[in-house]
């Protein structure tokens, strides 16, 4: 037989065939692989195509044989992600803020790719076409990857934070900001960027979508004892929408239906003491501000504030001011 003209293409020909068009349940024998590689402009034989997957499953790739005399032949096991993998990292894409409508297609597509031609046809039918939030900051993955360079680099960073103003366009919040970037976290479908500002002394968050221009500076990193120090778990459990505000260790008489909300956001290491039938004292540390009062509004008259006096004292403020501007004359 003639050798096709892409012959030399042969083994990776066998692996996106495989890859694309098999799994357990369809698998490929010898003849319908030699039918798929002469679409390739690549010929091949029976004993070829043998020798062919030993070779392959020699380097490593997980081809099978189902020995089934009406449905036998090869097909490619378990080296690539499972369809329940990929619905997962699709709907992590999904909801996804920082990602804009655009880039997230991109990301999909090549999801898709990574499974066989009969788990996309199910992936699909995943993807909900959803009016869900998203960045419009289409330089997200350069921002992201610059930060990450100048974190290997060990050095400063230089940047442009953007704001909304009230005509619904993003502009700079104030002049250029220079901190030494330590880490990018992600929580409530946003990135965020977790840096030392050496002019306030402190660790801060910033939107990475709401970050441009970065530029990487020849200054090296500073604040690496205060980062040492930095528990990033224990401060986004205790902020809120990483919103920041003063830190208060503050105990509250829950209803015992409400425990599990307050271990789904604080850990199952919170302090729970059960006071009375009914109810628990909980402490926690938190830091304190308005998204955090209100999230407590929403648990409704099933939480009080035990302690300390001048933090309840400030949630009640914070409801009256509610209360208040809802009064129309």
């Amino acid at each position: 037989m003639p050798k096709g003209i892409n012959q030399k293409l042969k083994l990776l020909y066998i692996v996106r065939i495989l890859e694309r068009e098999t799994d357990e349940l369809h698998p490929m024998n010898a003849a319908a692989l030699i039918d798929k590689l002469a679409a390739y402009n690549v010929s091949a034989e029976r004993k070829s195509i043998y020798d062919d997957i030993a070779v392959l499953q020699d380097y490593g790739y997980d081809i099978m044989f189902n020995p089934s005399r009406r449905n036998g032949g090869y097909y490619m096991g378990s080296g690539r992600f499972e369809l329940p993998e990929l619905k997962i990292l699709v709907d992590a894409v999904q909801a996804s803020r920082f990602i804009t409508p655009a880039k997230s297609r991109d990301l999909i597509n090549k999801l898709e790719q990574l499974s066989n031609k009969y788990d996309e046809n199910e992936l699909k039918r995943q993807i909900y076409v959803l009016n869900r939030i998203k960045s419009d900051n289409e330089c997200i993955y350069y921002v992201v990857n610059d930060i990450y360079h100048a974190i290997q680099s060990n050095k400063q960073i230089e940047f442009t934070y953007l704001v909304w103003n009230f005509e619904k366009v993003k502009v700079p919040k104030k002049g250029s900001y220079v901190v030494s970037p330590w880490t990018l976290v992600f929580d409530n479908s946003n990135y965020y960027l977790i840096a030392y500002d050496d002019n306030a002394g402190i660790i801060k968050h910033y939107r990475v979508d709401k970050i441009k221009d970065v530029r990487e500076l020849d200054s090296d990193r500073m604040g690496n004892e205060e980062y040492e120090k930095f528990d990033v778990v224990s401060y986004l459990n205790r902020t809120f929408n990483m919103y920041g505000g003063e830190e208060e260790s503050i105990t509250l008489r829950i209803s015992d239906s409400l425990i599990g909300v307050f271990i789904d956001r604080f850990g199952d290491g919170i302090s729970a003491i059960v006071k009375e039938p009914g109810t628990i004292d909980v402490r926690i540390n938190v830091a304190v501000s308005g998204q955090f009062f209100g999230w407590l509004s929403g648990l409704g008259s099933g939480m009080r504030i035990m302690s300390p006096d001048h933090i309840r004292e400030k949630y009640v403020a914070y409801l009256y001011e509610i209360i208040k501007a809802q009064n129309i004359d």
